[in-house]
C-alpha cells in the first residue's frame, strides 16, 4: 500500500499531502490582508514555495494551479504576478475564477500539485 504523508495537519485539513510521487497543497491564502491583490498573491505564492521545499520539490514541478479571486477585476493584476513567479518554460495547467471569498479581506486563494524530485 502506498503511503500517505500529511504535512501541518489538523482537525479540519492538511495544508500539503504526498502520495504516489504528488504533494497536493491545499487552498493557500494571505497572512496578512492588504487591500491590494499583488500583494496578497506574494504573500501566497511565497507560503506555496515554502511548503513545496519542505515536501521536496518547488514550482519549477507544479503539475496543476488552482487559482480563487475575490473578484475578475483584479485578473491582470493577479497575471503580473504570477507571471513573473513562475519558472519560464515550466508553467504549470492553471484554471482561475471568482469565488465569495469566506474572509471578504481575502482577495487571492491558490491551491497546487506539483510532482516531488
Amino acid at each position: 500500500m502506498n503511503e500517505i504523508k500529511r504535512l501541518d495537519q489538523s482537525a479540519r485539513r492538511s495544508r500539503a499531502l504526498i502520495h504516489n510521487g504528488i504533494v497536493y497543497l491545499s487552498g493557500q491564502v494571505p497572512t496578512q490582508r492588504p487591500n491590494d491583490v499583488q500583494q496578497q498573491a506574494r504573500q501566497v505564492l511565497d507560503k506555496i514555495d515554502s511548503l513545496l521545499r519542505e515536501a521536496g520539490t518547488d514550482k519549477s514541478r507544479i503539475l496543476s494551479a488552482t487559482v480563487w479571486l475575490r473578484t475578475m477585476d483584479d485578473f491582470e493584476s493577479f497575471n503580473a504576478v504570477w507571471d513573473a513567479w513562475v519558472t519560464p518554460g515550466q508553467t504549470p495547467t492553471r484554471s482561475c475564477g471568482k469565488v465569495e471569498m469566506n474572509d471578504p479581506a481575502c482577495l487571492v486563494e491558490i491551491s497546487v500539485a506539483a510532482a516531488v524530485a
